[in-house]
């Protein structure tokens, strides 16, 4: 696996998962029925990164974009997301891409890297980010209306880098 910056033709693959993730509404908080020109926006910040995790034969296996989290006096605090084609995981595409935006954070400046709403039931991804050092700072009641479990916690998760 391969992890490098994203171009816009990366788009045409990375649009179908997202707007796929997106419309599942288990996961992320963004709106079900995104469309496309928004989502793009979205995933390509300015200012910020985003990168493509591909396979040998170049195909997107996930995505995930760093920015700052906030403006001014707290943009030291880097905020990422992440996202990884459902039919490609359990390979190692999330750690591989959570390590490699660690890193990157790093060697931008930030002093910590700051997730604002982890769903709470998502419970791979809360397991994932512990094992990569982060820490559960609160957790919002009932924040998230998830189309399964009804309203759920979101986490704000923390790691100083």
């Amino acid at each position: 696996m391969l992890i490098r910056e994203a171009t816009s033709a990366d788009w045409s693959s990375i649009w179908p998962f997202l707007r796929e993730i997106a419309a599942a509404g288990d996961t992320y908080t963004w709106p079900r029925d995104i469309d496309e020109e928004t989502a793009r926006a979205l995933w390509f910040p300015n200012p910020g990164r985003t990168v493509v995790a591909v396979d040998d034969d170049g195909t997107v296996l996930g995505t995930a974009k760093t920015n700052p989290n906030l403006a001014g006096p707290g943009s030291h605090v880097a905020n990422a997301s992440f996202l990884v084609d459902p039919r490609r995981s359990r390979r190692g595409v999330g750690r591989a891409l959570g390590e490699h935006v660690l890193e990157l954070a790093r060697a931008d400046g930030y002093r910590a890297m700051q997730f604002n709403a982890v769903v709470e039931s998502n419970t791979r991804a809360v397991a994932l980010w512990r094992s990569l050092g982060f820490e559960v700072l609160a957790t919002v009641p009932e924040a998230f209306d998830h189309p399964e479990k009804g309203c759920v916690g979101l986490h704000v998760i923390y790691r100083r880098l």
